[in-house]
């Protein structure tokens, strides 16, 4: 997107993405959240590194701390947690107004002092890791309701980015159209075809596509994205 709205995301991203600074991303579902974390990593020093992602709306309550943490056992005897598998690159915590109360304090401590304690080990594994997170939730409110620590809401939210949704940013919507058609043109192998190969079709024109009419553009304008 070329949106005023689009351009101040990018320009944090620019801001962001050479320093080790947590970043929360805050945005409604199907805004791209995800992708803004990916460009954050992507373009930034850490790039050379893993990018891993953690949806914690996906898990369910008693597997988050060993998804983050590790500790269960494997073929090799233990489990690495995400935290540690994100060392030299980029941890993104998905929906992280998802975590459970008791477990907050735990992701605070691992952020503040760097490292974490696996389930049923007595060392803790220090790790290096830059931490996104993304939530559709206005933490702000977690916090006035008790339900998300504010200490760890502000831990998490030392840059803030907010990714618009599309109805704020109508000028991006027959772009992104475009994109998408030309995408799905390419998976398919659309080619431009001069007759059916039929005998049957003999001499018919095959119609091949090649763009959105202008009925279409503004039908997609009009809806209440």
């Amino acid at each position: 997107g070329r949106s005023k709205p689009m351009q101040s995301v990018y320009r944090v991203i620019a801001r962001v993405m050479n320093n080790d600074l947590t970043v929360l991303i805050e945005g409604e579902s199907g805004t791209g959240k995800d992708l803004a974390a990916r460009a954050i990593h992507q373009l930034g020093k850490r790039k050379s590194g893993p990018f891993v992602p953690v949806s914690l709306a996906a898990l369910q309550h008693d597997q988050v701390e060993d998804e983050l943490f590790g500790g269960g056992r494997d073929a090799n005897g233990k489990r690495r947690g995400k935290v540690s598998e994100a060392d030299g690159g980029t941890l993104f915590l998905d929906e992280v107004g998802e975590i459970p109360t008791e477990l907050q304090v735990k992701l605070l401590r691992a952020l503040q002092e760097r490292q974490v304690q696996p389930l049923g080990q007595n060392q803790p594994v220090p790790f290096d890791a830059r931490v996104i997170t993304a939530t559709l939730r206005d933490l702000e409110v977690e916090v006035q309701h008790g339900r998300f620590r504010s200490d760890l809401y502000y831990r998490l939210n030392v840059v803030p980015l907010r990714v618009p949704p599309l109805r704020q940013r109508p000028e991006d919507v027959v772009p992104l159209a475009q994109l998408f058609l030309q995408r799905i043109l390419q998976r398919s192998g659309h080619q431009p075809t001069a007759s059916a190969g039929s005998s049957a079709d003999a001499g018919v024109q095959r119609a091949v596509i090649q763009g959105l009419t202008p009925a279409a553009k503004a039908a997609l304008q009009r809806y209440p994205w």
